[in-house]
């Protein structure tokens, strides 16, 4: 079926849609969490990273626990490209690319930095998030966070 709307329409309409994340997987790991007894974590918590001497900007990963200073991101198959479930996209291919690379760059820049800044950066795939990986999730998550 077509488009209703022009192209210049849709991307307008588009841009105006904001979004916190995958809300169904984070959910999940939520839940996972509790029923796991995992405690001190909070969602969507800023932090404040140096890229350079001058510029800072924020951070805002999916969980962060303060105490054990890690920061847990929940990253999509198909926004950050997942090695194992990624599709591309055939109409508009060229902007898919280079959207995709950006968000994987950003991520490095976002992992390195907080890295630098004494954080511990988790990056879960979604797929990670079936209920036949539960139990790995959860044990490298408790890794992660010294809680063996």
């Amino acid at each position: 079926m077509p488009d209703v709307f022009t192209k210049a329409k849709r991307s307008e309409v588009m841009s105006c849609i904001r979004s916190h994340g995958n809300a169904a997987t984070e959910l999940r790991l939520v839940k996972w969490m509790r029923e796991a007894g995992i405690t001190g974590w909070r969602r969507q918590l800023s932090l404040s990273v140096k890229a350079s001497k001058i510029k800072r900007f924020k951070v805002r990963p999916d969980f962060v626990f303060r105490r054990e200073r890690v920061a847990v991101f929940v990253d999509g198959c198909f926004w950050h490209a997942c090695p194992r479930h990624a599709t591309r996209p055939k109409q508009n291919r060229k902007f898919w690319d280079a959207k995709i690379e950006r968000n994987q760059k950003r991520d490095l820049l976002v992992t390195r930095e907080l890295r630098k800044a004494g954080w511990t950066v988790l990056r879960l795939w979604e797929c990670a998030l079936t209920k036949k990986r539960q139990a790995s999730t959860l044990a490298r998550l408790r890794r992660v966070l010294g809680k063996q």
